[in-house]
């Protein structure tokens, strides 16, 4: 059966049903999230209290207190921030509670342009987006975060100066570069996609790979919260590896397009 092109007002249509359904399923998830704003508040602060400790001698990393920072609590400045904290803390975590209904709504809305072969692929599709995206947010909040901020809270405090944080300035600290190491760890599947437009080809990912490595560390000199080329390395090796995974995979989703071609 020859495929038949949809009008743009199905486009849309189908679009607007898909957000629909993503937004009630964050909604849902929202009211969820937001009766354990406490909780997650709590946990939070974890990056703060808590630094990642190598031990190079054996071989091993673990987490160990921040001493100078164990009391710390945060304050709020305005009557209102304490409540908008609790409204965007809740949201994120209400959105990470329904990336897997998200992400079927985006292939859902994809799906009508893939062929049969490819529909096949709906759940590894929704299983290794959010893992991906759960897997950068955890990178930066247990690995990334406690450097960066036991170095900016420790940086010179004594009898002089003692960290007091705001909520909305730490929350909006902390959330910035969660999201973003999520948004980040999905290259793979960027590059696969646009391998699968045509726009990108393995070979000239592979050719472009030194460029590629100049971007990660650009993005990670702006992204990190701090200015020491630790935390960006940190960053930088990952968008590496992914970019590279993105390499390994992309020619495996070009010969089964084709093959698909030569099939119809």
């Amino acid at each position: 059966m020859a495929d038949e092109k949809m009008p743009l007002t199905d486009h849309l249509g189908e679009l607007r049903k898909r957000l629909l359904v993503s937004l009630v399923s964050l909604s849902v998830a929202f009211l969820i999230t937001f009766n354990y704003s406490e909780d997650i508040f709590r946990f939070l602060m974890f990056p703060v209290k808590y630094s990642l400790d190598f031990s190079v001698k054996n071989m091993y990393m673990h987490f160990v207190p921040q001493d100078k920072l164990q009391n710390t609590k945060l304050v709020f400045l305005a009557p209102t921030e304490a409540f908008w904290m609790n409204l965007k803390v809740s949201f994120v975590a209400a959105l990470m509670l329904s990336l897997p209904l998200i992400f079927h709504q985006i292939w859902k809305f994809i799906s009508p342009g893939l062929l049969p072969k490819e529909k096949r692929y709906l759940i590894p599709f929704i299983i290794t987006a959010t893992a991906l995206f759960l897997a950068g947010s955890a990178f930066c909040f247990f690995i990334v975060l406690p450097f960066a901020l036991g170095f900016l809270l420790n940086y010179k405090i004594g009898d002089f100066l003692m960290p007091m944080l705001s909520v909305g300035q730490y929350v909006d600290f902390c959330l910035k570069f969660i999201l973003a190491f999520g948004i980040v760890f999905e290259l793979p599947i960027i590059i696969i996609f646009l391998t699968k437009l045509g726009i990108v080809t393995p070979k000239t990912l592979a050719k472009n790979r030194r460029y590629a490595v100049l971007v990660a560390f650009i993005l990670a000199a702006i992204l990190t919260p701090t200015p020491d080329a630790f935390n960006q390395i940190l960053m930088a090796i990952p968008i590496m590896m992914l970019y590279e995974i993105g390499i390994w995979l992309s020619p495996l989703f070009v010969k089964k397009k084709s093959e698909g071609e030569n099939a119809g």
